[in-house]
This record gives structure tokens, C-alpha cells and sequence, in this order.
């Protein structure tokens, strides 16, 4: 079966861009034969094939015309979304925050449960391998609730433990020893916020960036506070973390398992948090797969491969 679209030039533009990733992605999850000429997409194959395909493309159609940038990774959503919803949509167009022109939401639907959660819940937890948008997502809606004045700082803090001893032989105070472990986290923030505007927030205390030795004997009110790589906390440092919460706070935990840099025989507190809190009111675990990469493509199949040999070789943590 053959099956000829005539789409609109912005939309053309959009499959035609970044390599024909979108295209290629298209072909790959849909097993059908695309080719695009101009604005005219010809689509090639069973006819089941061609259906759900012409599905996709009207869904990326309306998703261009709303204003949302597409890529590689939109089409898995939209393939999986069509399956589970009604109403693509509602995921992308549930913008967190929006900088400069850029809108942040959503990319995949664990990523929409992922946001649902960080605002019905006092506490979230993250879980998931690297390019999930687990941090940049929390940092987003941090933003969002400082700038809406629903908290009235932001602490962002992340354990240092690939420094170890050699913390000691770094040049500088004890925060530039730890700036490389915390650049990520600055990173993301100057992706959302002008440079001027961040640096005033840094100097007053509404946003501080710090680790996780930090927040000892702290009580922290009236604060949106994530910690990240929280792989590589110890069962205790997870607790003495989780016990800072104050009133009118919100804590978002993000980390993945799969990359704890602990000794083998120290335990990892989010690897034995979940067994903990799993049934508490209040407290939501949000789990990703490399399904929800946004990343390059290839990082999904890096991700699988290592799960897979994990298993396979009885490698994976279980604590």
C-alpha cells in the first residue's frame, strides 16, 4: 500500500532536519518505507503499517502547529502515547518552564507522570539511566514554583564521592574542590535563567548549589530542594537527607542504580530506599526505562545493552 501526505512546509522542515533523524526514526519504529520530497511524504508498506504510520504524522503534524519542536525521540512518544491515550498533547503541551523562547515539558509519557508527581507529592523519587530528563525536568518545575513564589528558594545538591581522598590534593577552598561535581547542576540553571538574574538569586541564598555534606543539622522551610545522584548516597546520608525536609518544602530525588560509584560492599541508600518508603502517603516513585531517553538514540541502546549484561551476568546492584 502506498500512501501520499501533503504536509505543511514548517513540518517538512522539521522531518527533514537533523540528519532526517526524524525520519530515520520514523522508518525504525514503524517499519514502513518513508521518502520526502518537498512537502510531499510518501509512505510505503502493509497496510497496517501505513495506517499507524500516517497516524504518527498527523499527530507531529498538529505538534509542529502548536509551536513544539520535534526530534527522534518525539516519535517514540508519540508511538507509545497513541497505544496508552487519547490525546497526545496533553504531555507535550504541559510546558514546565519557558526561557528565552524555549518551552521545557515532557517529551515521553513517564516523563508527564514523572512532572504529575513532583507537584501531587511532597516527596519524588526519580529513578532511571542517564538522559531520562530526570534532573533538568526537577530543575525546571524548581524554577517554575521559585518564580511563582509557591517556594522561596532552591537548593540543589549532589554527594561528591568520586573525589574521595583526593579531594585534598584539589586546588582551592573545599567549594572549588567540589565544582566539578555540582557543574551539571549550574549548567542546567544557566539553560533556564539569565546569567545576571542567577547570579543575584546565588548571592542572596534563594538559590544554592552545594553538597550534600552540606545539609547536615539543616531544617529546610518554604524550599524546593533536589538532590542529584542520589545513586551514590549511603542508606544514612539518604536518611540525614530526607529528614531536612521543613514546612512548605518540596523534595525531588533523582539518581540511576544501574550507576552507583559506592564500593561493592557499601549498600546504596536509593537502591534500599525504595524498600523503605515504597508505601508512605506523600512519597512518589517514578521509574524510567531507556524508553525515555531523549538523548542521542544511540544512548537508549548503550543504556539497554549495559541493563541487559547486568543481568545477564548477575552484575546489577541489588543494594
Amino acid at each position: 500500500m502506498q500512501d501520499v501526505l501533503s504536509v505543511p512546509n514548517e513540518v517538512a522542515a522539521e522531518l527533514a532536519g537533523v540528519g532526517d533523524g526524524v525520519l530515520d526514526a520514523l522508518r525504525e519504529r514503524l517499519h514502513c518505507t518513508l521518502r520526502l520530497r518537498g512537502n510531499q511524504l510518501t509512505i510505503e508498506g502493509a497496510d497496517a503499517q501505513v495506517a499507524a504510520a500516517r497516524a504518527v504524522v498527523d499527530e507531529l503534524v498538529e505538534l509542529v502547529e502548536g509551536g513544539h519542536e520535534i526530534g527522534p525521540e518525539t516519535v517514540g512518544a508519540v508511538v507509545t502515547a497513541l497505544d496508552q491515550v487519547d490525546d497526545i498533547r496533553h504531555v507535550f503541551d504541559d510546558v514546565v518552564w519557558r526561557h528565552r523562547g524555549k518551552k521545557i515539558a515532557p517529551k515521553t509519557l513517564t516523563q508527564k507522570r514523572y512532572v504529575d508527581a513532583i507537584r501531587d507529592s511532597t516527596v519524588t523519587f526519580g529513578i532511571g539511566p542517564a538522559g531520562t530528563g530526570k534532573t533538568y525536568l526537577a530543575m525546571a518545575l524548581a524554577v517554575a514554583a521559585l518564580s511563582e513564589r509557591q517556594v522561596g528558594r532552591i537548593i540543589l545538591t549532589r554527594p561528591a564521592v568520586e573525589a574521595g581522598e583526593r579531594l585534598g590534593f584539589l586546588p582551592g577552598d573545599m567549594l572549588a574542590k567540589v565544582d566539578p561535581y555540582l557543574r551539571p547542576l549550574f549548567d542546567a540553571l544557566y539553560d533556564m535563567m539569565d546569567p545576571e538574574k542567577l547570579t543575584a538569586f546565588m548571592e542572596r541564598g534563594t538559590i544554592e548549589v552545594a553538597p550534600l555534606a552540606f545539609m547536615r543539622g539543616r531544617t529546610l522551610n518554604d524550599s524546593f530542594i533536589i538532590l542529584d545522584e542520589a545513586q551514590n548516597t549511603s542508606p544514612e546520608q539518604m536518611q540525614m537527607f530526607l529528614t531536612r525536609l521543613g514546612f512548605g518544602s518540596k523534595v525531588v530525588v533523582t539518581g540511576d542504580v544501574t550507576q552507583v560509584d559506592l564500593p561493592r560492599e557499601q549498600a546504596s541508600g536509593l537502591i534500599q530506599v525504595r524498600q523503605i518508603l515504597g508505601s508512605i502517603d506523600g512519597i512518589g516513585f517514578v521509574e524510567f526505562t531507556h524508553e525515555d531517553v531523549v538523548r542521542h538514540k544511540l544512548v537508549q541502546r548503550i543504556v539497554e545493552a549495559y541493563k541487559q549484561h547486568a543481568e545477564e551476568t548477575g552484575l546489577e546492584r541489588t543494594r
